[in-house]
């Protein structure tokens, strides 16, 4: 099935943008919400010669009572929803316990309870129409909890997996698909001061990031070299040895 009308969370920058771009070059129907209206509005003007439809909203995903308007809204505008990528998301953090519990608590609420938000929303959409395939943007750090000023991240995306798989086991013989999606180090504004030769170009990434979606896969790492050998070693090494790797 090719899923021609798109709902984008986190669209003003970034990984959003880029899939935005991507998807928009192959003549999709685009629903775009973020908090940045302005870059917002900037894209979508760029998009416009290339995507079916472009539709843009005001979002801030921690705003929880206003994700179903808009979605809802978005999803009339367009005249239904195929796809909904979960992807806004927040990469602030400090090590526990260091005074910085503001920056710990609004990373989960966003990549978290606002993903929630928007997973209740979509499905309520999908349900009603009896179809739908549901994108959660995780991360390769949901695999195994990570330290220090990655810790509310890991454990918010590990979140994330976890309720993407209880309702891939729900919903396992019925036409809505729900995929959860797992980059490693991609070049946006998120993974900004991060130094590693693991970093991948984001023009790289989202191409890995958008192939990977449009398989519908149950869980799928991007990209796929090297992270999913990394996957597995995180997965199944003993702790003693995992704790060297982060």
């Amino acid at each position: 099935m090719t899923r021609s009308k798109i709902l984008i969370s986190g669209a003003s920058s970034g990984l959003g943008e880029g899939m935005a771009r991507a998807f928009a070059d192959r003549g999709r129907s685009l629903a775009l919400c973020a908090r940045r209206v302005d870059r917002l509005e900037a894209l979508a003007w760029d998009l416009a010669p290339m995507a079916a439809q472009v539709a843009t909203a005001a979002l801030d995903v921690t705003d929880t009572a206003a994700v179903p308007a808009v979605f809802g809204a978005l999803r009339d505008e367009l005249g239904g929803l195929d796809r909904v990528i979960v992807n806004a998301g927040l990469g602030k953090g400090a090590p526990l316990g260091t005074g910085r519990a503001d920056a710990n608590i609004e990373t989960i609420t966003t990549n978290l309870i606002g993903a929630l938000a928007q997973i209740e929303a979509a499905m309520e959409i999908f349900r009603a129409q009896g179809h739908g395939h549901l994108v959660l943007i995780s991360s390769m750090s949901a695999v195994r909890g990570l330290p220090r000023a990655q810790a509310a991240y890991s454990a918010s995306k590990a979140g994330l997996s976890a309720l993407g798989e209880g309702l891939q086991a729900e919903l396992a013989s019925s036409p809505i698909t729900v995929s959860v999606i797992l980059p490693g180090y991609i070049q946006t504004d998120i993974n900004a001061g991060v130094k590693t030769t693991l970093m991948t170009s984001q023009a790289k990434g989202v191409k890995a990031l958008v192939s990977a979606i449009e398989r519908e896969p149950t869980r799928a790492v991007v990209p796929t070299w090297p992270w999913i050998g990394i996957d597995a070693a995180l997965r199944h090494l003993p702790a003693s040895v995992a704790r060297r790797l982060l």
